[in-house]
């Protein structure tokens, strides 16, 4: 059976009378990342303080590779916990060059070894090893987070807290930093806890996806399935676009504006809310005269590049749907199309 990383069980944090932190259960298998996504202020960032023990937890516990570091008998100084963080800032020391600050955490190693060790590491983080007599300011945002995940990584943590690393990146930069973290990550089997409010960040890094609201978990599982099967509204509405509908459920099939739609787990019949995702929606141009279920006309368009965003009001009593598809060739604003649902919808009672 293999232990888990990091167990966190029946966390709770409050600041004076402000209640930060509810009861939190979250488990961190070796070698993977997750993912804790909410909006700002929702105490994501509490949690990862918590974890590496610059917060004292008021209820509940923290094990860290099978040690408990927090709990009702005391806590682990940070510097013992054997984690890693990266801040936001990256947080270097800007009047140390490059090679001193990965060297920070070195102490008690021959000069020989921490200069060969600092060169390993740069070249871990896909930096030449001349960059260790930089400075800081001479450094890009992206090259500043590799070097502070350099530092992170050169006492051989246990496990890597990110505290939303990339958010100060520039969005072209962001994507290729974080693709190439989460690549050295995993390539050295590091287990990662990354905190961020950028949703499509969170879904495409991680193995596991813990969505906060209000200091609570609302669903924790596979990027694919809280997506695919948010448990709420706020889950679903907070990782992606949506598409609600009124329906009425028989035999796990939805019957709503777009037609008879099936349905991804059971549910009682009657009435009820239908979710679908926008990319779920195929509208194809049909010409007046064919008579169809499931029609609508396109009565806005917006060009994203590889996408296009249609706004459709269908056929009958449901308000305008937006539904996302390939730029190539879309349906012109005023065209009749018909609405095909590709998969299963998602129903919430």
């Amino acid at each position: 059976m293999t232990t888990n990383i990091l167990e966190v069980k029946g966390l709770a944090k409050s600041f004076h009378t402000n209640t930060v932190l509810h009861d939190i259960d979250l488990d961190l298998q070796p070698g993977t990342t997750t993912a804790v996504v909410g909006s700002s202020g929702c105490g994501k960032t509490t949690l990862l303080r918590l974890i590496a023990g610059f917060e004292t937890p008021d209820a509940g516990t923290i094990t860290l590779a099978g040690r408990q570091v927090a709990g009702p008998e005391g806590a682990v100084p940070p510097h013992r916990r054997g984690v890693g963080y990266v801040a936001q800032d990256g947080a270097l020391f800007p009047h140390l060059t490059v090679g001193q600050n990965i060297a920070y955490g070195l102490r008690g190693t021959s000069r020989g070894e921490v200069h060969a060790r600092v060169g390993e590491l740069l070249e871990t983080v896909s930096l030449d090893a001349s960059y260790a007599s930089r400075r800081p300011h001479q450094l890009s945002g992206g090259q500043q987070q590799r070097v502070a995940l350099a530092r992170a990584l050169a006492r051989h943590p246990a496990l890597m807290l990110l505290d939303e690393p990339f958010s100060a990146l520039d969005t072209g930069l962001r994507a290729s930093t974080r693709k190439a973290v989460a690549k050295l990550l995993a390539d050295a089997g590091v287990t990662t806890l990354l905190v961020t409010h950028d949703q499509e960040e969170a879904l495409s890094i991680a193995d596991q996806v813990a969505v906060m609201r209000d200091g609570r978990f609302t669903q924790v599982g596979t990027p694919e399935h809280v997506y695919r099967l948010p448990k709420d509204r706020f889950t679903a509405e907070f990782l992606g676009d949506c598409i609600s509908l009124p329906c009425t459920v028989s035999s796990g099939v939805a019957d709503c504006a777009l037609g008879r739609v099936p349905v991804e787990t059971p549910v009682a019949d009657g009435p009820a809310t239908l979710l679908l995702r926008p990319e779920q929606i195929v509208a194809t141009v049909v010409s007046d005269s064919e008579r169809l279920d499931g029609v609508g006309t396109v009565i806005a368009t917006e060009f994203l590049g590889h996408d296009v965003l249609l706004t459709i009001d269908p056929d009958g009593d449901a308000g305008p749907l937006t539904v996302r598809q390939h730029s190539l060739n879309p349906p012109p604003i005023d065209a009749k199309v018909h609405l095909e649902v590709v998969g299963y919808g998602v129903v919430l009672a």
